[in-house]
């Protein structure tokens, strides 16, 4: 049987009625804490939304695909669109929920920005760029304009909003038209870290994240290869290794403990694999580490 997704004015807030509101803004943490910074799949038939990631990491679902998340981007995400977040506990920013009705264009009507509006997309800013610097400067303030309740609110969060949108628009469309057939593989790139993020517990080969994507394993080493000088069997295992070292540096469980969180059935196993890679045992490292940090 399908899973039903359900739909919703704000996160957990069942639909009833006509909605109270044309904008809503809240800071990411402010609802996601509630949810143990996941924000399982759901849909809202009537509204667009933004978020603005200042600080932190996540990943983004879209249609049961996820995407990773970095600081100082951009998320526009269409109505009646299936979409789930999961975030770190150090996520900063704003999710602004639209009335789709009140946007400058409709998501999917025949102009630019309604095409634009009418797919999910995730938009880098380049904060050394003038325009990547106005679409934070725009967010952060209707953020700010939103919760002070003076007078002139609509007319300047509507300001800050099309302002905010329509540049956004510009920088994502811009960057696909640069980079051409570069893009399908950075495009894939993304897809890979995400489900290496998913999966990497489960020591999949690279054969299993090849499928998922589509392509045979000797092209997926070939992208890899090509964006990181390094083979996919080797980006799958470096994702082991950093998250070995985050454990063994900032958690107190054993060694056999961390390997067994890692997937690894066999901590000896797990100690062989941890010494090939960073040249120590996890033991040596966790002491050396700690040492220089101070832990």
């Amino acid at each position: 049987m399908a899973r039903i997704v359900p739909t919703y004015e704000l996160y957990g807030e069942k639909t009833g009625g006509k909605p109270d509101f044309w904008l809503h803004c809240e800071t990411i943490p402010s609802r996601s804490s509630l949810h143990h910074w996941e924000i399982r799949p759901h849909r809202h038939d009537s509204f667009f939304q933004i978020l603005y990631i200042d600080s932190g990491s996540g990943e983004a679902m879209f249609s049961s695909v996820w995407h990773p998340i970095e600081p100082q981007s951009v998320i526009t995400v269409p109505p009646s669109l299936d979409h789930g977040f999961r975030f770190s506990r150090d996520i900063g920013g704003f999710v602004i929920t639209v009335l789709s009705s009140h946007l400058k264009a409709f998501p999917g009507d025949r102009s630019r920005l309604g095409e634009w509006m009418a797919s999910p997309h995730l938009t880098k800013l380049d904060m050394d760029d003038e325009d990547g610097r106005y679409v934070a400067a725009c967010l952060q303030r209707l953020g700010h304009e939103f919760a002070q309740q003076r007078a002139g609110r609509n007319d300047l969060l509507e300001s800050y909003l099309t302002s905010a949108l329509l540049i956004t628009a510009r920088l994502s469309s811009e960057k696909q038209e640069d980079q051409g057939a570069a893009d399908e593989n950075e495009r894939r790139m993304e897809l890979l870290h995400g489900l290496i993020q998913r999966h990497f517990k489960s020591h999949e080969p690279a054969a299993f994240y090849a499928k998922a994507l589509g392509i045979s394993p000797t092209h997926l080493n070939r992208i890899v290869r090509a964006t990181t000088g390094h083979g996919a069997h080797e980006l799958i295992a470096r994702k082991l290794l950093d998250e070995a070292k985050r454990e063994l540096v900032f958690t107190f469980g054993s060694v056999q403990e961390i390997a067994f969180r890692l997937g690894f059935s066999d901590p000896a196993y797990f100690s062989r694999f941890f010494l090939k890679q960073a040249g120590q045992t996890p033991r040596a490292w966790r002491v050396a580490e700690r040492a220089k940090l101070g832990v």
